[in-house]
């Protein structure tokens, strides 16, 4: 098997063992909306998911190890495609016309990159200068993109996906510098790199949670595309990775990653109803919904939050909390003559 396969393969995993845990924490905060962290860490089911996260970033970690960042990267948004049959199941719904169409386009697209993106195992490193330089770039980005102004959502979203992409590309140097002995794991280089890591994961994660208080489909795609975009320039710019097949293969990759990017606009706009066994309705209530992040990033950290709609693939999960739409009664019709008997 080819390193590249490897890291397919890999990352396939990671997607899928997000997804679940993002099930799995979904309707575990679904179940009690009032429950509060030291009743959530108590649940055994809540471990199990922790477990599926951590499973999934370290997954993520090795598939950096083996494969260049611009064919792991865009493979992070199969968690969304990976969440459409999981999240219809534990919903009892049916997989929409919507969601076939989105998981359709996103799974072409991504193949068309896969075909000019592949390559042999990355074996070039971010030195200190350029992961500073890069560190420096991107928090300049950042904060211009965090700054008050119209579309704070789509823009702290932008920002959101910038820094998840530039954490797992310094991931990946810590991880290949400290793997192949170039480097001692006591280094600068090597302890340096992953506090960049650190601090770009958790800016990350708070931006995003700012971005979904206005709604999720939007800000949702943004974050996944915007993730390996910026993974993709520093590949290609600083660590020589390239795409094969010449200037038809660059094409080729520019299709794919528009149709993925449509596909993962689809997903990310679906907002499916379910059914009760009464067939009673059930709408979104908009309320508060204590959920769970779960980026498809080496850096995601698993953090119980209660903002508003604001879980990553809680539009393709349709798990939010939702109340029963309130329904009027058969109320007795006044009669239109008197001494007629009233009709219900």
């Amino acid at each position: 098997m080819s390193a590249t396969v490897l890291a397919v393969v890999l990352s396939l995993f990671s997607a899928v063992a997000y997804a679940a845990a993002a099930v799995a924490q979904e309707r575990l905060a679904s179940r009690d909306p009032g429950s509060g962290m030291a009743r959530m860490i108590t649940s055994g089911a809540w471990w199990w998911s922790v477990v599926l996260n951590a499973s999934a970033a370290l997954l993520h970690v090795v598939a950096l190890k083996y494969g260049p960042l611009t064919v792991v990267q865009p493979l992070g948004a199969l968690t969304l495609v990976a969440a459409v049959p999981m999240g219809a199941r534990v919903a009892g719904r049916r997989v929409s016309a919507t969601e076939w169409r989105g998981t359709a386009f996103t799974l072409l697209g991504l193949a068309a990159i896969l075909v000019t993106a592949s390559g042999s195992a990355p074996d070039a490193v971010l030195s200190t200068p350029e992961a500073l330089a890069v560190a420096g770039v991107t928090a300049a980005l950042i904060g211009l993109l965090a700054r008050r102004g119209v579309r704070p959502g789509l823009r702290h979203a932008t920002g959101s996906g910038f820094a998840s992409g530039v954490a797992s590309a310094l991931t990946q140097t810590v991880t290949v510098a400290a793997t192949d002995r170039s480097e001692s794991l006591l280094s600068v280089q090597v302890i340096g790199v992953a506090l960049l890591v650190a601090a770009f994961a958790a800016g990350g994660l708070l931006l995003s949670q700012v971005a979904y208080r206005g709604g999720l489909g939007a800000p949702l795609a943004v974050v996944t595309l915007a993730n390996p975009v910026a993974a993709a320039v520093i590949g290609l710019a600083l660590l020589g990775e390239r795409l094969q097949g010449g200037a038809a293969g660059v094409l080729l990759a520019l299709a794919g990653a528009g149709v993925a990017a449509w596909g993962v606009v689809l997903l990310s706009r679906v907002t499916p109803e379910r059914q009760t066994p009464s067939a009673s309705p059930i709408v979104a209530s908009g309320g508060p919904v204590p959920s769970v992040v779960s980026v498809p990033s080496v850096a995601s950290v698993p953090s119980v939050v209660s903002a508003p709609d604001d879980h990553p693939v809680a539009a393709v999960l349709a798990l939010e909390s939702a109340k029963a739409a309130t329904e009027q009664g058969l109320l007795p019709r006044q009669p239109k003559q008197p001494g007629h008997l009233t009709s219900l």
